[in-house]
């Protein structure tokens, strides 16, 4: 039986295309939120989930980090990073001199800011749930609507795209991770994905964490913090680095950093995307 992957839905999404990247030969089925893919994975209906996490342009995906923080127990077991391409769709009537109406995801909005803003500044824009949805919704509108979406929502749905490659960056990638019960064995290109936080605050708390790292020579790759949602000022810090939690001295810095946080949590070790598709 073909392994069942969660993706953000409806078909069309950007999400639907890095689940058939992921793994071409499963069953990709759609959810209506982040939140309802990765309990679907938590509820055993399926057997991952991908969702995004980060943007090139727009950065995190507050939705996702903050589930994986204070409420799933699931380990991030694979990774996919998509160039994103944003395409201005509309239905065969629209007028495209007159376009009043532009509908897509927040964060494709934002990438396509200038863009909107030198060919339709008067145009309203409307927030969508995805960027297929987008579509489905300028098919419903009255008015003379487009989407912003990908060249397969427009076909899925039987509109067409009239302007392509209209993100304000062509340097625009998102970063999707796979959710499973379990995260990936060793593969010996891998990374680990953590979050820490403190119980109080004072000087140096952060500089000996990262000093855990530095001494060992362990590369990282990202961090940033979110709010705790507990205290104002209060933090949780997100850190990726290179290495496996199984391998010995990140076991090591692992052990160290638990003693010296409140909380610790471990997201998971898995493949890192580019270096497992570029070495020979």
């Amino acid at each position: 039986m073909n392994k069942k992957i969660a993706f953000l839905g409806p078909v069309g999404t950007n999400s639907e295309e890095a689940s058939i990247l992921y793994q071409n030969n499963a069953q990709h089925i759609p959810f209506t939120s982040i939140q309802n893919a990765i309990s679907a994975v938590e509820s055993g209906k399926v057997n991952e989930a991908i969702v995004p996490i980060e943007n090139s342009l727009e950065g995190i995906v507050t939705t996702t980090i903050d589930l994986l923080i204070h409420e799933s127990t699931l380990k991030i077991c694979n990774e996919v990073v998509l160039p994103i391409s944003h395409h201005l769709i509309t239905d065969h009537e629209t007028k495209l001199n007159n376009i009043d109406t532009i509908y897509s995801h927040p964060q494709a909005l934002a990438q396509c800011r200038s863009f909107l803003s030198k060919n339709y500044p008067n145009a309203n824009c409307i927030a969508s749930l995805s960027t297929a949805t987008a579509v489905q919704d300028m098919l419903k509108d009255d008015r003379n609507a487009a989407a912003i979406a990908s060249h397969r929502a427009a076909g899925f749905y039987g509109a067409k795209a009239i302007k392509s490659n209209i993100e304000d960056n062509p340097n625009n990638a998102t970063r999707f991770i796979v959710l499973s019960q379990t995260d990936h064995i060793p593969t010996q290109y891998d990374k680990t994905s953590i979050a820490f936080s403190f119980n109080e605050d004072s000087p140096g708390l952060l500089h000996l964490i990262l000093l855990e790292f530095a001494s060992r020579k362990i590369n990282l790759s990202k961090i940033e913090s979110r709010p705790s949602k507990q205290l104002l000022g209060q933090y949780v810090f997100l850190i990726d680095f290179e290495g496996h939690r199984k391998e010995t001295h990140i076991k090591e810095t692992l052990e160290n950093i638990l003693n010296q946080v409140s909380i610790l949590k471990i997201f998971g070790s898995y493949p890192r995307y580019v270096e497992l598709n570029t070495r020979n």
